[in-house]
């Protein structure tokens, strides 16, 4: 039986990462065209990096944060979903993980302080760990 309660989390996350999309090019594209970046320009690796303000970057960097660890993420909650743990408590872990990653991003996003995105990212990855164990201990067992 398919328990849909931790795909609320994961839905949420999915529509983050399309604000961060949108956040992404509202600020990189006007960006481009005041640095007289052309489009073919990005070709080269690092030259956005190189040739944009770093908080213009921070949000493209903070997108592509969120199609690494967060996969997982996906992964394992569409497994307890699936074989009917998606409730109660790893639901509850699955909110508190997205939770983390959606301050993550604005942290990143805004201020960039590495040492509060790092404790961020350490806590939800804390947080995964136990969501792949419960799958892991389930599926196994």
């Amino acid at each position: 039986m398919i328990d849909t309660e931790i795909l609320q989390p994961v839905v949420a996350l999915l529509a983050w990462t399309m604000v961060m999309w949108l956040w992404m090019y509202a600020t990189r594209i006007p960006a481009m065209s005041k640095a007289n970046i052309e489009p073919n320009d990005a070709r080269k690796t690092d030259t956005l990096d190189e040739r944009l303000p770093a908080h213009v970057q921070w949000k493209a960097h903070n997108y592509n944060h969120l199609h690494e660890q967060p996969t997982v993420f996906y992964a394992a909650c569409l497994v307890l979903a699936l074989i009917g743990l998606g409730d109660g408590m790893t639901a509850l872990l699955a909110w508190i993980y997205a939770g983390l990653r959606i301050i993550h991003s604005l942290v990143q996003a805004t201020a960039n302080v590495v040492m509060v995105r790092f404790v961020l990212f350490a806590l939800s990855s804390v947080v995964l760990i136990a969501l792949v164990v419960t799958a892991a201990l389930a599926v196994f067992a």
